[in-house]
Formats: structure tokens, C-alpha cells, sequence
């Protein structure tokens, strides 16, 4: 069968559904990444207390609370790095049963008539792409936390030192970037859960697609959690002597 073919295999109901799923995968990844200054998101404003947590992890003794915190973070992006290779693991095996997958579509559906193995593959492959990506970026998550437990590591003991607070600083961006890439896995989890109504057809699809994304953006600008976070009333005034952060909201650890 021609590519041709295979595209006339899809409505375009079909197609608007699918283009729905990706561009509000890729829109969700991209505001809460870079949100306006003036409704930061939850994973930004947790930035900025990740900031917060290695300007004292300097002056704390002993260190062992940090190193747990980092180890369980580990232990959470190889969780769902393993989860994700399962997932690609039973679609590579659906993907050649492809026709079982059409017969408890059909009886979901209700449907009279079968559509080729190619479309239930083509369905599985979406599937699989969002299961790949979110390993991908659980593994990277993991190796960041990994490089931030050494630059954690090789922060002096004595505060005065002045490379003290500048390796912590760099252990912060480094714990962003790591907390970053896990939450990026999980939103291509939710997203690659909401690939799997494409089964039922297309206004499913789309249906869950735009439930996901309102899902999605309501934890992270119109939740509890997030007006927890937003009060600034915890928040110290940057001086030299403290080295804290701008009270008047997120700003970075300076070393």
C-alpha cells in the first residue's frame, strides 16, 4: 500500500484530532517552560525555591537530608524510565497483533466495519512515540539529578570559601534543568494516555486531548498548589551576608 493510500485511510476529523494532540503537547511544554512574568507557572516557582534549598544545603550540617532528597529524586525518574520501557516493550508487541487491537476497537465502538491492521499500527505508533519520548527524558532527568549529587558533593564545607555558594548556585540550575526534563516525561505520559482513545476514533481523540491540556495548564496556573507557592510572604531580600533572592518574587541564587 502507497503512502497515498494510507493517507485516505484517515477522516480528517482524523488528522484535526491528531494535529489538536501534538500542538497542545508541544504548546503545554513550551508556556509552562516560559510562562508570562506575570503568572509564573508551579514548575517556575518551584525553580526558584530549588534555588533556595542550595543556598542552605551550604550552610547545612550535616548534609545527609540533601543527599536523600536527591537519591529519592533518582529513584522517581528511574521508576518511570522503567514504566516507560514496559510501554514500548507491549506496543512493539501489539504492533504485530494489530488485528486483535481492530476486533476490541469494533466492539467498543460498536462498529460494523474493520479498518485495515495499517491504521490500528499507525495508532499504536502514536502511542509509542509519547512512551519513547518520556524514557528519553526520564533518563536524561536521572543523569541530571546524577551530576548534581557530584556538583553537591564538591561543595566546600567551609562556607567562606567563595567557590562555596557559586558550586551550589550551579548545583541549582542543574536540579532545574533535571526537574525540567521529569516533568517534560510526565506530561508525555498524560499525553501518550490520551493517544490511546484515538482507538475509539477520532472525536475521542479529541476529546481527550483537550481534557489533558486542561488538565495540564489547570495544575500548573490554576491550582491550589500554585497559590501556595505564590505567596511571597517566606521570601528574603538579597544582600551579600544572606545571598537570598529578590522578595518581590523568583529571581536566581547568586553566588
Amino acid at each position: 500500500m502507497i503512502w497515498t493510500e494510507q493517507i485516505g485511510l484517515f477522516t480528517r476529523l482524523d488528522y484535526a484530532a491528531l494535529a489538536l494532540l501534538l500542538l497542545g503537547w508541544m504548546g503545554c511544554n513550551w508556556i509552562i517552560d516560559h510562562p508570562p512574568k506575570w503568572r509564573p507557572s508551579v514548575s517556575m516557582l518551584m525553580a526558584d525555591y530549588r534555588r533556595e534549598w542550595m543556598r542552605h544545603f551550604v550552610t547545612r550540617q550535616p548534609r545527609i537530608f540533601d543527599s536523600a532528597i536527591i537519591d529519592n529524586m533518582r529513584q522517581g525518574t528511574a521508576f518511570f524510565a522503567s514504566a516507560s520501557m514496559i510501554a514500548i516493550g507491549g506496543g512493539l508487541a501489539m504492533i504485530g497483533k494489530a488485528d486483535m487491537l481492530s476486533g476490541v476497537a469494533k466492539d467498543l465502538t460498536l462498529g460494523s466495519e474493520t479498518a485495515p491492521a495499517i491504521v490500528w499500527e499507525i495508532k499504536l505508533l502514536l502511542m509509542l512515540f509519547f512512551a519513547t519520548n518520556g524514557f528519553l527524558k526520564f533518563v536524561w532527568s536521572h543523569r541530571l539529578f546524577g551530576y548534581c549529587a557530584v556538583l553537591m558533593a564538591a561543595v566546600p564545607n567551609d562556607v567562606d570559601k567563595p567557590v562555596a555558594y557559586i558550586r551550589a548556585a550551579k548545583s541549582g540550575e542543574i536540579n532545574i534543568t533535571a526537574a525540567r526534563s521529569f516533568n517534560s516525561g510526565l506530561r508525555s505520559v498524560y499525553f501518550g494516555i490520551a493517544s490511546a482513545a484515538w482507538v475509539l476514533g477520532s472525536s475521542a481523540l479529541a476529546v481527550a486531548a483537550v481534557f489533558t491540556i486542561l488538565v495540564i495548564l489547570r495544575r500548573e496556573f490554576w491550582s491550589a498548589s500554585r497559590a501556595v507557592l505564590l505567596d511571597g510572604s517566606d521570601r528574603e531580600e538579597y544582600t551579600k551576608d544572606t545571598r537570598g533572592v529578590d522578595a518581590a518574587g523568583p529571581g536566581k541564587l547568586l553566588g
